[in-house]
């Protein structure tokens, strides 16, 4: 094979590849202001793409039972059939009734990119069986990690070229060129290889036994669970990261990403990486892999990194042995098929079935004992042979250390109640070493690491669901937490509190964290009867525990809405008492507020209080131009209207400056830094008004406190069609500087 056919084929799996993982965020961004952006959403569209994923590799398997020539005409005809659904546009789909969110999303991700995910997911092993149709060829699997360098390429540059730059129309549009230079360049390999003559007994070198035979039951189960275990590690980690590490931006894109590059490098024939990460993949989990089960929502930047360097190395290290039981050329397809199967299994599992049967991410550390079980292991050295233990008794020795890992763990738990950190991380080491000792025994250091997790956290993860403290929705997972001490009860939603009531009677109806008389919405709600008169109406989009609520005066008529029907029923069901006391006849809307919003009468509200993020995450589509106009569709003349925006890695104060320049809106921003005391937290808010008397009267309201002018508008407002966080992120708090 010359040089230039293998560039051709190089090119058009690269081209082909970094198109189907362009789509991918592209989709998900075009679907926002339906979605919002709970983590959920993400791996419900991960899930489609893993099915269309392991259809387009079914496809290319069985079509690689025909004649080549036969391959090309079906599959470039294939390719022009998907092109009449272009360009890209989403479905059209009614609204999902409340609760169907998991069966609604993937249907309408399915509707929408189905025939060209199909089409051009099966380029990757149609390509590879095309490229080994010429004797001269040789083992064809390298181009498979040269696919997923454009997998790479394509997932990275949406967010970092793309959304910044363009506005989705034109993505889609883009997206439609690549696509007609995807279809030339298949005519061109198909070209190249149309008088080919079938290849014989090109063999790939097969390190482990069977290799090159037809694989076996055993071998093919194998493959499966090779496959599965870092696909659902991929997005199990992605939950894991939004929900009791640290919700940064970018952080459902990086644990993709590296799963991605995992390819690369497993599926090198020389990876010096590859097999360095084979050897340390145990150790890295004893180490890293025993935070998996804390939840106590105290997060670092460090052990973000530390969970996403975790997946990676396993990711490698578990691909690295299918590549190692990888078959002859002639059984590609039939490889890549089982491959994909195993990644839609993963990804089954971590999206559809954990959500439901599960109230935490428990399985992340699921996924990591499976890691635990299938990892190539390489033991550093035999200890037991160099202190002369005969073969007969290493399996009492083998019980000894792991009975002095029990004991470690028992006095890390200890430890942990008691707030000794430096003991902790001693312990750690030391269970670690009980786990690097007995690794030759893969029972036994499955062991010590459940172990471990246990001791590290794990403890206080199983008290809480024991004792019913925690529920999972589709839209995130919540953890009631109560403190005797300070007479409190808090509501957590990932990492950050959702709510905090006080639990003895005469404290129980005063607004808390970010909701105290001196935020921004403490000081307009308090003073509405001045602001907009003494029977206003009042809507709140964000219901949490129902703090606002006990802002509500005689004559007033409120209104919440609430996506997730696991919140409401805190309040409905007592336990959180702030609507029960203080608004017993508010209405609860159930489901997207914007969608409901814009199905209400026109000026239905005095006060909108905007207040719907989900911990540090952005829901992109509340705060753009078209979210506005529908809120001041929804306020009546002088009315006004409140957004929440504290966050502690985005910086929107410049997105709002502009959208109250593009409305002509008067806005003024309560900076809450430092004002935060007696269970209040600081936060930050900004008033905003068609008219100046509504924000003139909520200055003389409360004279003595400080509003300020919002900074320099950003260049342009967000839109549905164009919006980036990336140029507002405060890199500073990211890094945790």
């Amino acid at each position: 094979m010359t040089g230039r056919a293998r560039l051709l084929f190089v090119v058009t799996i690269l081209t082909g590849s970094f198109l189907l993982f362009l789509v991918q965020p592209l989709v998900a961004r075009m679907a926002l202001p339906l979605l919002g952006g709970a983590p959920a959403v993400w791996n419900s569209a991960m899930l489609v793409y893993q099915a269309l994923l392991l259809g387009g590799y079914a496809y290319a398997h069985a079509l690689s039972r025909l004649a080549l020539r036969k391959q090309a005409m079906v599959h470039v005809a294939l390719l022009g059939l998907a092109a009449l659904t272009l360009p890209i546009a989403l479905a059209d789909l009614p609204p999902p009734a409340p609760g169907w969110e998991p069966v609604w999303v993937p249907g309408l991700f399915l509707a929408t990119i189905g025939p060209l995910f199909f089409v051009v997911s099966a380029q990757a092993p149609l390509m590879q069986r095309w490229y080994a149709a010429d004797a001269e060829a040789g083992d064809p699997y390298w181009l498979y990690a040269a696919s997923n360098i454009g997998s790479f390429t394509g997932l990275l540059a949406y967010p970092i070229l793309l959304e910044p730059w363009f506005p989705i129309a034109q993505h889609s549009m883009l997206w439609a060129a690549g696509y007609g230079l995807l279809a030339v360049l298949v005519v061109l390999v198909a070209r190249s290889r149309w008088n080919a003559a079938p290849a014989t007994g090109q063999g790939a070198v097969a390190p482990e036994e069977g290799a090159g035979e037809a694989p076996g039951a055993k071998t093919i189960l194998l493959w499966l669970a090779l496959a599965a275990v870092p696909s659902g590690l991929m997005l199990s980690t992605t939950t894991h990261l939004t929900t009791d590490i640290v919700a940064m931006p970018l952080s459902w894109v990086l644990p993709l990403g590296l799963y991605l590059l995992s390819f690369t490098f497993a599926f090198a024939e020389r990876s010096s990486l590859a097999n360095t990460c084979v050897r340390i993949a145990p150790l890295t989990l004893l180490l890293a892999g025993s935070l998996a089960m804390v939840s106590n929502g105290h997060g670092t930047l460090s052990v973000a990194i530390a969970t996403l360097l975790l997946m990676f190395i396993l990711a490698i290290a578990l691909h690295r042995r299918l590549y190692w039981l990888r078959p002859a050329p002639e059984r590609l397809t039939l490889f890549y098929l089982v491959m994909s199967a195993g990644g839609a299994l993963g990804g089954l599992f971590t999206a559809l079935i954990a959500p439901v049967a599960f109230d935490w991410v428990w399985e992340h550390p699921i996924l990591l004992l499976a890691a635990a079980a299938l990892l190539p292991i390489v033991p550093f050295f035999d200890w037991m042979g160099r202190l002369g233990i005969a073969k007969d008794r290493r399996r009492t020795a083998i019980l000894a250390v792991i009975l002095v890992a029990a004991i470690i763990g028992v006095c890390m738990i200890l430890a942990l109640q008691r707030g000794h950190d430096n003991l902790v991380l001693l312990g750690t080491v030391g269970m670690a070493l009980c786990g690097i000792l007995v690794m030759e025994r893969r029972w036994a250091l499955l062991l010590v690491f459940a172990a471990l997790m246990i001791a590290r956290g794990g403890f206080e993860t199983i008290e809480t669901s024991v004792a019913g403290l925690r529920e999972r929705s589709y839209f995130g997972i919540y953890t009631l937490k109560d403190n005797p001490a300070e007479r409190t009860r808090s509501l957590l939603h990932g990492t950050t509190i959702h709510g905090l009531q006080y639990t003895d009677p005469q404290r129980r109806n005063k607004p808390t964290s970010y909701y105290g008389p001196s935020s921004g919405v403490g000081l307009v709600l308090s003073a509405a009867p001045q602001i907009v008169g003494g029977d206003a109406a009042v809507g709140v989009v964000g219901l949490g525990t129902g703090t606002l609520a006990c802002y509500a005066r005689p004559g007033q008529d409120w209104t919440f809405f609430e996506i997730d029907p696991v919140v409401a029923e805190y309040s409905r069901d007592g336990t959180f008492t702030f609507l029960h006391d203080c608004t017993p006849d508010a209405s609860i809307h159930i489901g997207d507020a914007r969608l409901v919003l814009e199905d209400l009468p026109p000026a239905s509200f005095d006060v909108l209080v905007i207040d719907a993020f989900s911990s540090d995450a952005i829901p992109l589509h509340l705060l753009t131009t078209e979210a506005l106009e529908i809120y001041e569709r929804a306020l009546k003349p002088g009315g006004i209207v409140l957004f929440h925006i504290s966050n502690r890695y985005i910086d929107l104060q410049p997105v709002f400056a502009a959208h109250a320049g593009e409305q002509g809106w008067g806005a003024l921003l309560r900076d809450g830094r430092g004002s935060g005391s007696d269970a209040t937290t600081s936060s930050f808010w900004i008033a905003a008004a068609r008219t100046p008397e509504p924000l003139a009267r909520m200055l003389q309201a409360h004279p003595q406190e400080q509003w300020v002018s919002l900074p320099e508008p950003a260049s342009r407002p967000w839109t549905d069609d164009h919006a980036s966080i990336l140029p507002f992120i405060m890199w500073r708090n990211v890094l945790g500087r």
